[in-house]
C-alpha cells in the first residue's frame, strides 16, 4: 500500500470516528425506532419477514462471519458469495443489522485496504474476507470456527465450538430462556484462546485480533441481544430466526462509540490464564 496508502488510511479513520462520535451523540436525542420497524421499509427482513433461506452449494463463496454468510444464504448479498462491492456490503448491513452509518463505512473500508483493493472500484467474494494476517480480520481462537491451521476451510461453523459457547450461557430472559452475557463472553474467549493454544501450533495473538475477536463475539450481545434462541440458528445454520429483527433500537444505529462500551468489558474480563 505504501506510505502515502497507510497516512491516507489514517485520515479517513479519524474523519469515520469523528463522524461516528457525532452519530452516538445524535442518537442520545433522537426517538427510539420502534420495534418491528427497525429494518427499514423495503429493504429483506422488514418486520421479520426474511427471504427464503437457502443453505450454501458447493462452489459458494463463504467468511468466517456468520452474519455476512447468512445475508448470502437469504439472498441479501449475492446467494454465490462473489464479485461483491465494498458499497453493497456496506449498505445491506446497514439496513439488515442496524450498524450505523460510520461502523458500515468503516469495516468494509479497512477490509478494502487489507485485501489491497479498491473500496469504490473492486469487488471481493466472501472467503476472500477469511486471509490470515497481521493486518486482516480473520483470527485464531474463534469462538465458532477452528483455526485456519488446523481446518482450512474457514467458511463452515465448528458445530462443537457452537455448542460449547451457548452452553456458556448464565443469564435468563423474563420467560426463563437462556441469555448470554459478558461474563459469560469472556469466560468462553479465555476457554477458547487457552485450548487453540495448546492445540495448534502455529497459534498467533495479538492485541489487534484479541480486540477484533472480543469485538466480533460482542455483536451476539448487542445486535442479538445475546438471546441464545436467535443466536443457534444464526451460529449453526447461518440463518435469521423466524420473525427475528436487531436489537439495536438507536435511530442512527449502532455506533463504534457505544460498540466499545460492550467490546472493552468482555476483553478486560478475559483471563486466560485460568485455563492453562
Amino acid at each position: 500500500m505504501g506510505i502515502m496508502g497507510k497516512v491516507g488510511g489514517g485520515i479517513v479513520d479519524l474523519s469515520v470516528i469523528a463522524w461516528d462520535n457525532v452519530i452516538a451523540v445524535m442518537n442520545l436525542f433522537a426517538p427510539k425506532l420502534k420495534k418491528s420497524e427497525v429494518v427499514p421499509r423495503g429493504a429483506p427482513g422488514h418486520r421479520g419477514s426474511w427471504p427464503e433461506y437457502v443453505p450454501p452449494k458447493d462452489g459458494d463463496s463463504r467468511s468466517a462471519c456468520p452474519m455476512l454468510n447468512a445475508m448470502a444464504n437469504h439472498g441479501i448479498l449475492p446467494h454465490d458469495g462473489k464479485n461483491i462491492t465494498f458499497a453493497q456490503l456496506n449498505q445491506t448491513v446497514r439496513q439488515t443489522f442496524n450498524f450505523a452509518a460510520s461502523f458500515c463505512f468503516f469495516v468494509p473500508n479497512f477490509s478494502a485496504r487489507f485485501l489491497n483493493k479498491s473500496y469504490s472500484k473492486d469487488r471481493f467474494n466472501l472467503a476472500d474476507l477469511n486471509m490470515h494476517a497481521d493486518n486482516a480480520i480473520e483470527h485464531d481462537a474463534s469462538l465458532t470456527r477452528q483455526d485456519v491451521a488446523l481446518v482450512a476451510d474457514q467458511g463452515k461453523p465448528d458445530l462443537g465450538l457452537v455448542h460449547d459457547l451457548l452452553e456458556e450461557a448464565t443469564g435468563k430472559m423474563p420467560d426463563g430462556t437462556p441469555l448470554l452475557t459478558k461474563s459469560d463472553l469472556s469466560r468462553a474467549l479465555a476457554k477458547r484462546r487457552a485450548d487453540a493454544r495448546k492445540t495448534n501450533p502455529q497459534y498467533t495473538e495479538s492485541r489487534f485480533h484479541n480486540l477484533f475477536g472480543s469485538a466480533n463475539s460482542s455483536t451476539m450481545l448487542t445486535i442479538f441481544g445475546g438471546r441464545v434462541e436467535d443466536l443457534r440458528p444464526m451460529l449453526v445454520e447461518e440463518r435469521f430466526a423466524d420473525h427475528w429483527e436487531p436489537r439495536i433500537l438507536d435511530r442512527y444505529g449502532l455506533t463504534m462509540a457505544k460498540f466499545n462500551w460492550t467490546v472493552l468489558p468482555v476483553e478486560r474480563g478475559v483471563d486466560v490464564k485460568k485455563y492453562q
